[in-house]
């Protein structure tokens, strides 16, 4: 690989490239980005090399889209079509299936893997990129057996060097399991934060007494509307389903706690606590 080009220079596709350009000094890294002031920053930073346009990838070894996953649906085709035959192709967005069918009678299916890495903080854009971000994260690939094996091979040992943990899963297993343990908690910091906002136009010191424990719950608030949009929009059925048994549990929480059943709040808080436990297995493996 000589040639890398990253579409969409913010925090996912910068990472990337930091890791990358680490591992492999030589390699020239190209950056396409509709936000020009985005593409001068990844260049005065020194995440890309060079500036380019979609056109270019036709000279690509290396195509990373990190782009919101609506935009990727319709771009992915058209940068198929321009890549060469031994090119591959990888897309890092927060859902799969949409993105799997608009390319899943393309000629050049092959040569494309999809690829969820789930890392990255509540910040965007190529400033909010971070060397190593990836260490020790998990990596969901999907249709993994429609990439073509040399290709699979290359990808595999990139991610190997990154430290990442490979998980296999076909999109839509990917895009409920998600919506659970990401789409979801994306929702709550929102509507947490809303919550609060609302409230602190009628008491202003609520912000005073905030502590460490409102800012790490409320903390994925922060990040963009304008990705998380239309991954809301293309997993709808799956999120409407986790809100559905959320809502559940917190009217569940409220009819307890309004009928001063402590005994059952006390029980339902004490059975979450095992969530602990699974976490903590996680962090050791």
């Amino acid at each position: 690989m000589k040639n890398l080009y990253i579409i969409g220079v913010g925090l996912i596709g910068g990472s990337i490239a930091r890791d990358v350009k680490r591992m492999n000094p030589e390699m020239v890294i190209y950056g396409i980005d509709k936000n020009p002031d985005h593409l001068d920053e990844a260049l005065n930073l020194g995440i890309i090399d060079k500036k380019a346009q979609l056109t270019d990838v036709q000279e690509a070894d290396f195509v990373i889209v990190s782009i919101p996953v609506d935009a990727s649906v319709d771009l992915l085709p058209q940068v198929l079509d321009l890549i060469p035959d031994d090119a591959l192709v990888m897309e890092s967005g927060s859902t799969k299936a949409d993105i799997c069918k608009a390319v899943a009678n393309h000629p050049k299916r092959r040569n494309f893997l999809a690829t969820h890495p789930i890392a990255g903080t509540e910040f965007s854009g190529p400033s909010a990129a971070l060397e190593g971000l990836f260490h020790g994260k998990t990596n969901i690939i999907c249709e993994v057996e429609k990439t073509a094996f040399k290709l699979q091979e290359l990808a595999l040992n990139i991610f190997q060097i990154m430290g990442m943990r490979i998980r296999y899963m076909n999109p839509e297993a990917h895009d409920k399991h998600i919506a659970y343990v990401s789409h979801l908690s994306h929702i709550s910091a929102f509507m947490l934060g809303k919550t609060v906002i609302e409230k602190e136009k009628n008491e202003k010191d609520i912000f005073d007494l905030a502590g460490s424990g409102f800012a790490s719950t409320v903390r994925l608030a922060k990040s963009s509307p304008a990705m998380w949009t239309p991954i809301f929009k293309q997993n709808k059925e799956n999120v409407v389903e986790t809100l559905n048994e959320y809502i559940h549990n917190l009217v569940s929480f409220k009819d307890f706690l309004e009928s001063d059943n402590y005994d059952e709040i006390f029980n339902e808080m004490e059975n979450t606590n095992h969530i602990k436990d699974i976490l903590n297995g996680l962090e050791k493996k």
